[in-house]
């Protein structure tokens, strides 16, 4: 559910849509191996958790090609800190580390999608990244609040981005028949 978009002219909506299929694949992936990886941070887990945020990375880039938004170079940063992040907190074994550096990314990185959403509203399909990314800035507050329980545990990350990429996926859809009806 992270922000890798940024300001786009209405033409550039097929690679937009393109990239946003992709994230979907991705996430739904990802979600799946997370889900059988996540009991416990083993390697597997911690190369997953890093893998996502470093994925991130590489869809902002890809979407500055279109664009040229300050908001991208943020995410960018914003996702490769976290990438970081998670390297440590998952290495030195914190399920409640890696929660909370989890929670401070979907919160920023969901504040940035909000606002590049919002600047994209004219091409169309953008209502559901408006969603993806308020509810991955509450979802990160959760994220953080669920690091400090007991028995706190990696596998609602799994849920988090399998609805992210269903975001991505409504999205896709619905720049395709907005481009349609243009």
């Amino acid at each position: 559910m992270t922000a890798a978009t940024g300001t786009l002219a209405v033409g550039s909506a097929p690679a937009l849509r393109s990239l946003y299929f992709v994230r979907f694949g991705f996430a739904v992936v990802w979600a799946g191996l997370v889900a059988l990886t996540a009991s416990d941070l083993g390697v597997a887990a911690a190369v997953l958790l890093v893998v996502y945020p470093l994925f991130d990375v590489g869809a902002a880039v890809v979407d500055a090609r279109s664009s040229r938004s300050r908001e991208l170079v943020l995410n960018i940063v914003i996702s490769s800190l976290a990438a970081l992040g998670l390297v440590f907190a998952a290495t030195s074994g914190s399920i409640p580390a890696t929660l909370r550096v989890w929670g401070a990314w979907a919160i920023l990185s969901g504040i940035v999608q909000l606002v590049v959403a919002l600047k994209r509203r004219k091409l169309g399909g953008q209502w559901a990244m408006i969603l993806s990314g308020g509810i991955s800035t509450l979802a990160g507050a959760s994220f953080i609040v669920m690091a400090s329980q007991d028995g706190a545990s990696l596998t609602s990350l799994a849920g988090y981005a399998a609805i992210g990429g269903v975001f991505f996926l409504v999205s896709a859809i619905r720049l395709g028949q907005a481009a349609r009806t243009a």
